[in-house]
């Protein structure tokens, strides 16, 4: 039984020391003769205790291959294993994926897929929590609103954590119809909605003129070509001679945080847009060179704002360069690198914490607006409102008409 089993477990004992930094082979190695490799004592030692420690993986997975009812798989393994590294950082955002989970990541990040809609996150709850519908997509139209709660996909129970497998069974060919189950506040009983899927491409930029020289832009998320379509976008409405913006960040989940920082540079003169700071303390700051728009502009959130949306507003409110309008944020500050493997699987992990140029950490608690714009409940639950129904807008033009 030595065989395949012991080479994965060797393989895998390599891949816990290489993540750990435990010691490095290089270190390890202290020289050759012949066929044979020699080993400091002290290394030797190290080597013998990194075996003992990993002793119990061996038994029990060779324990769960001769006696578990049904047969098992060596990817399943490596696969749960792998998963329960990340999953024992108890970090809803850090996570290994397999293959196929990591591909739809990218293609649900970058590119188009068959959906409705939504993004989620699982909710420290244990629930599948809804951050935002995406702008004109099923999800939205069928009422969806962030804090949204996802017990059920069709008829099976999905919980937080196995996100990825909720995700994969509301993802399907367009046309095709999922039932969702959801948990509302405002609601006493668990309701379900039928959404029939499409295809999602994902337009993060729109925008346009709002009369009395102003301007709109909607920023739906930010992914890698939303700052140079912002720039586009804010260069034909400043040819209409705009004497003022409104940036709508309702709903908008966050992504690239070098996307959010370059939109930044655009609104912002000379001065810290975030800073990161990791496990040893280590800080790194992100900064805005001199240039800056020369007219007044509001920020429209609401807790469907998260992440990189986050920064952007943290940016603004704590230099006062605009007005911050509407409901406080959704409350994400921890930065995540993603990255690919050598076989096609990935992971996403936390590496730092952000906070804005004042310092505040806003991790749990989001950011409150300079001035709070709640929206009645039954228009929070209408699909689309107008932009007379819509007073978190209508509070933005007005403040931009007082200082023009």
């Amino acid at each position: 039984m030595i065989k395949k089993t012991t080479a994965f477990i060797g393989a895998f004992i390599l891949i816990i020391i290489t993540c750990l930094g435990t010691f490095v082979i290089s270190n390890v190695i202290e020289y050759r003769v012949g066929s044979k490799v020699f080993v400091s004592e002290d290394e030797l030692t190290r080597l013998k205790e990194v075996d003992k420690d990993f002793q119990k993986i061996l038994y029990l997975k060779e324990y769960i291959e001769n006696n578990y009812y049904q047969s098992t798989t060596e990817t399943a393994f490596e696969d749960g294993i792998l998963k329960g590294l990340f999953a024992s950082l108890e970090d809803p955002y850090s996570e290994y994926m397999t293959k196929s989970e990591y591909d739809s990541f990218i293609t649900h990040a970058k590119g188009t897929y068959g959906g409705v809609g939504i993004i989620v996150t699982p909710g420290e709850d244990g629930y599948i929590t809804v951050v935002s519908p995406i702008e004109d997509t099923p999800g939205e139209r069928a009422g969806i609103i962030s804090g949204d709660k996802i017990i059920k996909v069709n008829d099976e129970d999905v919980t937080a954590d196995k996100l990825d497998e909720a995700i994969a069974l509301m993802k399907g060919k367009p046309g095709t119809k999922v039932d969702l189950t959801l948990v509302r506040k405002s609601r006493n009983e668990p309701f379900v909605v039928t959404i029939q899927r499409e295809e999602i491409r994902l337009k993060t930029i729109r925008s346009k003129a709002m009369g009395d020289n102003i301007g709109y832009i909607r920023i739906t998320m930010f992914d890698d070509k939303t700052a140079d379509d912002f720039k586009s976008h804010l260069r034909e409405l400043e040819a209409q001679n705009i004497k003022g913006l409104v940036i709508d960040l309702r709903n908008n989940p966050g992504g690239s945080l070098r996307e959010c920082v370059e939109i930044a540079d655009e609104l912002l003169g000379k001065q810290v847009i975030v800073y990161t700071k990791d496990r040893e303390g280590k800080e790194d700051y992100l900064r805005s060179d001199i240039n800056k728009v020369d007219y007044p502009f509001t920020i429209l959130v609401n807790n469907g704002s998260a992440s990189a949306s986050e920064i952007l507003t943290g940016a603004v409110k704590d230099t006062d360069s605009g007005v911050i309008i509407g409901t406080r944020t959704f409350g994400k500050g921890l930065v995540q690198a993603v990255r690919e493997l050598s076989d096609g699987t990935g992971f996403k992990l936390t590496t730092s914490q952000y906070f804005t140029p004042k310092g505040n950490y806003i991790h749990g608690k989001g950011i409150e607006p300079n001035i709070v714009v709640e929206l009645p409940e039954e228009l929070k639950e209408k699909p689309e409102i107008t932009d007379e129904e819509d007073l978190q807008l209508q509070k933005a033009l007005e403040v931009l008409r007082s200082k023009m």
